[in-house]
């Protein structure tokens, strides 16, 4: 008989578990919040940072990945920016402190590292599951971030932005989000690096839409070019639930996002729609898992890829109709420019249906710029580097335009303009 011998621990490996017991009588929380966190950490040092040998991570070696880990840092100076659109209201996390003052009306808001010390998070800090490596880390170092809820029946009549800007070190966060009964809001996601030290950055936001909530969440993820970013969005949708998720990754290292729903309410819709820009030598992941659990729901999720240099991007995404979820419409569609020969994309999207009254589908496209239409442009003047640009921006910009909001659209447009004009 042979024993198993555990694989020596990674220097990232060791650099966390000794960050652990750095920060150990610093992490806020009472008893309860601290036995989940010992939990946590243990469950990773037991099984590691994850490798290609776990499905949910084949195409993202974490365990090669990641081979640093920054110092935590309570003293990064970071300041705040501008909002995305003039006139939204702004929670800001700045340098893993958050801030829960300036809420609008009908918002219950109040910092995550309250919840920790009063004890009542603790029930949300276990894994989903043997391969949530993001959300035992993240569980494990947790200290702040916001914890929100909108009142039913109410409208926020501008989007809410959260404004999570990082400097360096480590930062690890938490939003979870309620949103009652019949509300209508939109939320912004945003991710910002100021400085060139390298940044360690967890956040998970868990989100619970209520029968009748009508909500627009966008991420948007722009970290620096050495940051390593782990993001995790659960969400659960009730009856006649109308949910529009927009994620735009235009930045980071190492960049793993996932995105887990469950549909537990008839007449709910659900969209996902991504634009992921990658190029340097960065790694950009986008997972992506549903579950379809009653009768008469619906969704579709378009994810467009844009992929520059030697960067490698990776998208999966599982769509699962339970047996009793019948007239389930599900669609998915990974569509991906390839322009370089060292760039490299992986697609996986998946079906699994156990219900016979469906309509589902999936598809994937990996392909360069049509030279007929680079052609056209540049016969017409246009230098070929800004026809490029022009051709890059149609094909996610199509994906954008869905917004309703104009100055939303004009403002991630102009993220696209600006990541392009660095890399195309």
């Amino acid at each position: 008989m042979t024993a198993h011998i555990p694989a020596p621990m990674t220097a990232a490996e060791s650099a966390l578990m000794d960050a652990y017991a750095a920060q150990l009588g610093d992490l806020p929380g009472d008893g309860a919040v601290l036995s989940a966190r010992d939990t946590l950490l243990s469950e990773l040092k037991a099984a590691g940072l994850p490798t290609r040998r776990v499905e949910a991570w084949h195409y993202t070696d974490l365990r090669a990945l990641l081979r640093t880990v920054p110092t935590y840092d309570a003293t990064a100076f970071v300041q705040p920016v501008e909002p995305l659109t003039a006139g939204s209201a702004v929670l800001r996390v700045l340098g893993g402190h958050a801030d829960a003052s300036g809420a609008p009306e009908g918002l219950d808001v109040i910092t995550y590292a309250q919840s920790l010390l009063d004890g009542s998070a603790a029930g949300d800090l276990a894994a989903r599951g043997d391969e949530d490596a993001i959300g035992r880390l993240n569980g494990s170092f947790v200290r702040d971030g916001l914890e929100v809820s909108l009142a039913e029946d109410s409208v926020l009549a501008q989007p809410l932005e959260l404004q999570i800007v990082q400097s360096a070190g480590q930062s690890h966060l938490r939003f979870p989000f309620t949103f009652g009964a019949r509300s209508k809001a939109t939320v912004i996601e945003r991710h910002l690096s100021q400085g060139d030290t390298a940044s360690l950055i967890s956040s998970v936001s868990d989100l619970i839409i209520e029968d009748g909530a009508d909500v627009t969440w966008i991420l948007v993820q722009e970290q620096g070019a050495s940051d390593t970013h782990l993001g995790q969005l659960n969400f659960e949708l009730g009856a006649d639930a109308q949910f529009r998720l927009f994620v735009i990754n235009a930045g980071g290292k190492l960049v793993r996002q996932e995105v887990h729903g469950v549909v537990n309410g008839e007449g709910s819709d659900f969209k996902l729609r991504a634009v992921n820009l990658m190029g340097g030598e960065s790694h950009t992941d986008l997972t992506f898992t549903l579950g379809h659990d009653v009768p008469n729901t619906t969704s579709t999720e378009i994810i467009r890829n844009v992929v520059f240099d030697r960067a490698r991007g990776v998208f999966q995404g599982q769509i699962r109709v339970a047996q009793d979820a019948q007239k389930t419409d599900a669609k998915m569609a990974c569509n991906t420019l390839l322009l370089s020969d060292d760039a490299d994309f992986s697609a996986k999207p998946e079906l699994e249906i156990f219900a016979d009254d469906v309509q589902c589908g999936h598809g994937a496209t990996v392909i360069d710029l049509n030279p007929t239409h680079l052609y056209y442009l540049q016969a017409r003047g246009i230098p070929e580097k800004r026809a490029r640009q022009m051709l890059v921006n149609a094909f996610v910009d199509e994906v954008v335009e869905e917004l309703e909001d104009e100055a939303v659209v004009a403002a991630l447009e102009g993220i696209i303009e600006t990541w392009l004009d660095r890399h195309a």
